[in-house]
């Protein structure tokens, strides 16, 4: 089974220029855990996750809940995520996806084919497609 057949087409992505505030709506508005980030012609650059912002919130200076605020309104998504994400081809075989994930340890691979985000693959669907008869 290819990963075209597995994965999500529609895919929430958000700019390197928004800010943390702006990551923590969308990852809450769409029940995910991550988000590609792309720069402004739309390719994808990095992943910015639940961790990364759980990672960045816990590295800024507590002692002020001013600090905070700042942190989530004025950090830029670019300083927090992961640059060079995982992707893998549509036409790849599902099973090799699943290696990948599994000896990067991540939850998701970005579907690209060449530099254009065209889906998202993730355990779930994965393991959905095993408990469904469908892998």
């Amino acid at each position: 089974m290819k990963v075209a057949e597995l994965m999500q087409p529609k895919v929430r992505t958000i700019s390197s220029e928004a800010c943390v505030a702006d990551v923590v709506v969308s990852l809450a508005d769409g029940h995910i855990s991550g988000l590609p980030v792309v720069d402004k012609g739309g390719r994808i650059i990095g992943v910015v996750s639940t961790t990364d912002v759980l990672t960045a919130e816990a590295e800024a200076d507590s002692e002020s809940s001013a600090e905070g605020r700042g942190l989530m309104a004025e950090t830029p998504v670019l300083d927090i995520m992961t640059p060079r994400p995982y992707t893998v081809a549509p036409d790849e075989d599902v099973r090799e996806a699943a290696r990948q994930m599994l000896y990067a340890d991540v939850h998701r691979l970005f579907v690209a084919q060449g530099d254009r985000l065209v889906g998202v693959i993730s355990t779930t669907d994965i393991v959905r497609a095993v408990a469904t008869g469908t892998l």
